[in-house]
């Protein structure tokens, strides 16, 4: 039986490839990145509209609804929260800044005060994760099947 070699015409094959790949990741090395806005766009031109004295529907009218409402006594408070964030192509995402325009009401649904936070007024919570023990046996699932016969 006889052989064929065709090493001559793979080296051409093999640098054309390998040219590709190297123009591919020059050219697709910014598309790594997206940046994007999650929660509301809060312009400057509409914090700048809001002012004391407004009701709540022209509040609604400007900045449409809250992501988040509190209320405290006869007082509420909306919240609109803007985060920008940028994420790779790889799933890891990192928070540029997050903005908090928070717009107070009093009793009578008007706008007594606002305010705007930032990343750097938040404060980070640890969160517990030690188990309270509890009486008796930890038995899985099928433990607790087999133990029923």
């Amino acid at each position: 039986m006889h052989l064929r070699t065709v090493s001559g015409s793979i080296a051409p094959l093999a640098a054309l490839a390998l040219m590709t790949l190297a123009l591919t990741a020059c050219t697709s090395s910014t598309a790594l990145v997206t940046s994007r806005t999650q929660g509301y766009e809060i312009s400057d031109s509409a914090q700048a509209q809001i002012r004391s004295g407004q009701s709540q529907q022209l509040v609604q009218l400007v900045l449409g609804s809250p992501q988040s409402t509190n209320a405290f006594g006869d007082q509420t408070a909306w919240y609109y929260i803007q985060t920008k964030v940028r994420q790779t192509a790889f799933g890891m995402t990192m928070i540029d800044s997050r903005t908090v325009l928070a717009v107070y009401f009093d009793k009578n649904k008007k706008v007594i005060d606002k305010a705007v936070y930032s990343l750097k007024d938040g404060k980070s919570v640890t969160i517990e994760t030690r188990r309270t023990q509890s009486f008796g046996e930890d038995r899985t699932f099928i433990d607790q099947i087999l133990q029923s016969f």
